[in-house]
């Protein structure tokens, strides 16, 4: 199984209300970002769900069609190889080319909609420790902690799925038994940390620093996601620690869009 470099996580605690969280997920997917975990500790499940649903709408986009531009830019296209590509970056990106609710303006100028539809990787949504939500949103995975249900737990709930249409379970662990005992569940992928100290939750783990990120590489062949305290700062170092992916929080919440960018880029 192959995981994007980049998992950015959106927690609904940070935000001052539904409609940042929403427009932070749209600079997110601008930006080229195709995983995103939702996370949401309220604890009201209608809520939740609520905002779940709104995230995948906005995220629902056809493959069959391109952007009307000259040029025919697409969504979450990281063709970067060439001059050509990144214009076609650039215009994707352009407020200008775009209007809420996933339509494109008409390059025609006549005053009418269509709907943006892409042959790029769509965003894969992940659900924060709940199966039965993941479920009930469409959701395209589920990762959950050492507190919540059992990954086998969770895969009867979630199902296996079909290759290219089954769903991603994610646990986190903390520490090298916690590895090795996931290593032997069906999860598609295992999370450690924290890395690095973190203000993300009001009790964090122990940190277990760089070393414990290349521990982890040791006991598992599973994609490695590290989380906890990771930034574009130090972002490089814990991939080259054995990670495949980076999850982060608090350093996408100043400016979603940009901060994306710039952790796509320093991670090639």
């Amino acid at each position: 199984m192959w995981i994007p470099r980049f998992y950015a996580i959106l927690d609904a605690g940070y935000f001052p209300d539904a409609n940042a969280l929403y427009a932070a997920a749209e600079q997110l997917a601008s930006a080229g970002c195709t995983l995103i975990q939702y996370r949401n500790k309220c604890g009201n499940a209608r809520v939740m769900l609520e905002q779940a649903q709104e995230l995948k709408r906005r995220y629902t986009v056809d493959r069959s069609l391109s952007w009307r531009h000259p040029e025919g830019p697409r969504l979450h296209e990281r063709d970067e190889g060439s001059r050509a590509g990144r214009r076609r970056n650039q215009s994707a990106r352009d407020p200008s080319l775009r209007l809420k609710n996933g339509y494109a303006r008409d390059d025609t100028g006549v005053n009418e909609t269509r709907k943006i539809q892409t042959d790029a990787s769509p965003v894969r949504l992940i659900m924060n420790d709940r199966a039965d939500l993941c479920l009930a949103a469409d959701f395209d995975g589920v990762h959950v902690g050492q507190d919540d249900l059992s990954p086998e737990s969770v895969r009867r709930i979630i199902g296996w799925g079909t290759q290219g249409n089954a769903r991603w379970l994610g646990v986190s662990t903390h520490n090298p038994e916690q590895v090795r005992e996931a290593d032997q569940t069906s999860a598609d992928y295992i999370a450690t940390g924290p890395v690095f100290a973190t203000s993300s939750k009001e009790n964090p783990d122990p940190v277990v620093g760089l070393e414990g990120v290349r521990r982890a590489r040791e006991l598992t062949r599973k994609p490695l996601v590290a989380i906890g305290g990771i930034t574009r700062a130090n972002a490089r170092s814990v991939i080259d620690a054995g990670a495949d992916s980076v999850a982060v929080i608090s350093d996408l919440l100043r400016d979603p869009g940009k901060s994306a960018e710039e952790f796509l880029r320093i991670l090639g």
